[in-house]
Formats: C-alpha cells, sequence, structure tokens
C-alpha cells in the first residue's frame, strides 16, 4: 500500500500511517468505511484538533480514499491501495468546517463522495491541496513535449558529429564530440519513461548484463565512452557508433507518435535527481569521461523545465516552490565548472549529496500534490 505523504517546507500536508489492522482483531475506535456503497459511513462528528481516524475496507475491492474539504474538495489526507478486510490509521490536523471522504474503488469509473461531517470546536486545521485534474496537465505536458521534441533534434545532430568523428579515427575529436552529445540526451530526462527500450539501447550500462561490459546487449552512449577513454580500437568502435546513431535517429522518429502521458510529469520532476543521486553521484554511470558532474548539471537543467513547465500548476498549491528554486540554484552553483566526480574532495562531495538529497526530497512533495486524481 502506497501512503502519500506531502512535504510543504518543512511540514507534512498529508500523512496516513501507522500498522494495518487485521479484519478480524476490531479496534478500539469506531471505524470509517471507504466502501464504495458505505463510504465514509461511521464518521458522524468530530471536534478541531489533531485527530487519527480510523479507515477500513469492508468492500470486495482495492480503495483509494481521501479525506476532502467538502466545500473546496482541498485534499487532507488521503490513502492508496487500502485492501479489502482492512483498516488504517489516518493522522489529520482538522480546524471547525465541512468535510467528508471520498472512496474511489478499483475499477470504477468515479470516486463516490461520504457524507458531509460538521467538524466544530477551536484548533487550527492543518495543510490541504486542491486536487489538480488530468486537464490541468494537458498544457504542461504540451510545453513539454515541444521541449523534448527540440532536444531530440539536438540530440541526432550532435550523435552524428559524434558517428562522424570515429569513423575518422580521430579519438581526440570524438572524445570531444561525446559529451555535448550526452549531455542533450541527459536533459531530456523526463522523457524516458516514453522511450521504452530504446533508452536502454541508447544510454544503458553494464550492470545486471550477463557479460557485463563485454556483454552484446551494452551498446550506446556509454558503451562507446568505455572505448574511447579505454583505449579500445578505433576500428572496432565504428559499428557502436554507427548503432548508437541509428538508435537515435529511431527514438527521434518513434517520439514522433508517441504521447507524454501529463499524469507522468509529477513524478518524473522527483525521478531525474533521484536517479542521478543513485547513479551519477555513485560514479556507476561513469565508464571513464570523467563527465559525471557535466551530466548532473544536464538533468538539473532537465529537472528545471520540468517544474517550469508545471509552475502554474504548482505556484497555488505548494508554498515551497521557492525553497525548490533557491535549492536548484544553490545546486547549479556548486556543479559550475565542474566534472569529474573524482576531483571532488570529500566535503564538497557531502554537500553535493546532501544538496540533491534535500532537492529530492522537495520534489517529492511536487510528484504527490500535482498527481491527478480523480474528483467526480
Amino acid at each position: 500500500m502506497r501512503v502519500s505523504s506531502i512535504v510543504v517546507g518543512a511540514v507534512v500536508l498529508l500523512a496516513a500511517s501507522g500498522d494495518v489492522v487485521p479484519g478480524g482483531a476490531p479496534p478500539q475506535r469506531p471505524v470509517i468505511d471507504a466502501a464504495a456503497g458505505r463510504c465514509g459511513a461511521g464518521w458522524t462528528a468530530g471536534r478541531a484538533g489533531r485527530r487519527t481516524l480510523l479507515v477500513g475496507n469492508s468492500g470486495a475491492a482495492v480503495a483509494e480514499v481521501t479525506l476532502v474539504d467538502a466545500a473546496t474538495g482541498a485534499v487532507h489526507a488521503e490513502i492508496e491501495g487500502l485492501a479489502p478486510g482492512t483498516v488504517r490509521p489516518v493522522r489529520v490536523r482538522l480546524g471547525a468546517g465541512a468535510y467528508r471522504f471520498r472512496c474511489a474503488v478499483e475499477d470504477a469509473v468515479d470516486p463516490v463522495a461520504g457524507p458531509v461531517v460538521r467538524v466544530v470546536g477551536p484548533g487550527r486545521g492543518g495543510p490541504a491541496v486542491v486536487p489538480v485534474g488530468e486537464s490541468d496537465l494537458y498544457g504542461p505536458a504540451r510545453s513539454y513535449r515541444a521541449y523534448v521534441t527540440g532536444g531530440l533534434g539536438r540530440l541526432a545532430s550532435r550523435t552524428e558529429r559524434l558517428r562522424d568523428a570515429v569513423h575518422r579515427r580521430d579519438r581526440a575529436a570524438a572524445r570531444a564530440a561525446w559529451t555535448p552529445a550526452h549531455l542533450a540526451y541527459a536533459r531530456l530526462g523526463a522523457a524516458y519513461g516514453a522511450f521504452g527500450d530504446l533508452a536502454d539501447a541508447v544510454d544503458g550500462l553494464p550492470a545486471g548484463l550477463p557479460g557485463g561490459a563485454g556483454d552484446p546487449g551494452f551498446t550506446g552512449f556509454h558503451r562507446l565512452e568505455r572505448g574511447l577513454w579505454r583505449g579500445e580500437p578505433m576500428a572496432g568502435l565504428a559499428p557502436v557508433a554507427d548503432r548508437l546513431a541509428r538508435d537515435v535517429r529511431a527514438l527521434r522518429a518513434a517520439f514522433r507518435d508517441e504521447r507524454v502521458d501529463p499524469a507522468d510529469l509529477p513524478l518524473r520532476a522527483h525521478e531525474i535527481l533521484e536517479d542521478t543521486l543513485r547513479v551519477e553521484l555513485t560514479g556507476a554511470a561513469d565508464q571513464g569521461s570523467g563527465t559525471a558532474l557535466r551530466t548532473v548539471a544536464a538533468h538539473l537543467e532537465g529537472t528545471r523545465e520540468v517544474v517550469g513547465v508545471l509552475r502554474p500548476v504548482l505556484r497555488p498549491r505548494f508554498p515551497a516552490l521557492a525553497e525548490v528554486d533557491a535549492w536548484m540554484d544553490r545546486l547549479d552553483a556548486l556543479l559550475r565548472g565542474r566534472s569529474s566526480l573524482g576531483a571532488l574532495a570529500r566535503e564538497e562531495r557531502g554537500r553535493l549529496n546532501g544538496t540533491v538529497g534535500r532537492l529530492v526530497e522537495l520534489l517529492a512533495s511536487v510528484a504527490t500534490i500535482a498527481q491527478p486524481r480523480r474528483t467526480r
């Protein structure tokens, strides 16, 4: 079961946590039902302040449950994937007002709204987010598609220059052409989900392949990088460069018929730097060029683009957006003029990891806040 939490600055906005209570062990407090036909049953009144509500699913299908402001639809808490026969505690802070539960059962077209419940008394309510509909993300998705289309054009032309240098057997020129071509690909991080198998063909790593770096399935930029910086004969690298250029052309052609899923964009904003922390900043991706930090900078550019197209959606919902911008600027400053991860002192490396880690934490909230939700 995935429990969503949104961090606004240092405040947890949506929280649903705790252990699942088996259906045969009745909890001490009344249970609010999440089954479609009984959504919200069991919650009849409330007092303002911090509360732990028990939500159980008496139905036969998995449910997604949200607690919303009855007037605005703003989400105060949610549970994803509440299995039949289980109970989950939801910890919230509610102010005086009207609330209701909304229950979406698997395969149902529309969620079911429960009865309105009045919460009374003194006490400050917690933050909430007005839900995002998929239609809110169509404009950002169109803008991002245009960005990727332009980026694929630059990638194709730079890859052709790289291929030509390899065919001339000019190692210095090929090394010089490899980096801008690879960075053109790295800037497209949020589109990787639309690239399918070609993503691994173009930018895959040898880890996990049966033959490691010698496996025939190891192709693309990193295979060529390994050969160029480890002294492999240039004649033997020509087929590698040809394959890369072919795969990039195929990627560009295939993308013309691909759709950037609007629902993917908020998640990709988080995933780009999450992968950066796991792969580039551990040194796992470097096959000899010493350009890991330039790749991180390209991933940051890609992240900025995703946050930029999502800004109209995020601005009224995410108070920490300015903090995200500040941390991206901080990361940019740490990376400026840097290339090799190995050239960093321990303190510099720790500062870099900490900065990316903080951004990943903040961007996880973007993924949750801008996740499209069914509201009616």
